[in-house]
């Protein structure tokens, strides 16, 4: 849903959340044409290699959590520690320059099934040293 809303300015509820999609857009920046290429993960468990490749691929990450999904959270230190040891490997051909990573805390308009506080998504960007935010 995040990444739709990103492309189409709209929210749409009535989507598949397991399904992984490849979506291009165009965006002008600071006065730049960028085009994007988004890998919307969906997110299931997969193995070491499958989520490797996926972040070999990616130039920048969101790194999306749901605010009533505790293990959703607990995903999301594994995955930037990941981000940050590939993407510094001497094999890589960026010199070892990190991408950008924000952390998302995601569905914070269901205050009534918060599983993860604010303070812990806080708490664990400042521990990451990486950009925080809440968003529905």
């Amino acid at each position: 849903a995040l990444t739709v809303r990103f492309i189409t300015r709209r929210f749409i509820g009535d989507y598949d959340p397991t399904l992984e999609m490849i979506y291009r857009h165009m965006a002008v920046i600071d006065g730049e044409m960028v085009h994007f290429e988004i890998l919307d993960t969906a997110g299931q468990e997969e193995d070491s290699l499958q989520i490797e490749e996926k972040i070999k691929w990616g130039d920048g990450f969101a790194v999306v959590y749901s605010v009533t999904d505790r293990c959703s959270f607990d995903e999301v230190m594994r995955l930037c520690f990941l981000i940050n040891h590939i993407h510094s490997s001497p094999k890589r051909s960026s010199g070892g320059e990190q991408p950008p990573v924000v952390i998302v805390g995601n569905k914070k308009d269901l205050q009534f099934d918060r599983m993860v506080s604010t303070e812990d998504g806080e708490n664990l960007s400042k521990a990451l040293k990486l950009p925080f935010y809440e968003i529905s």
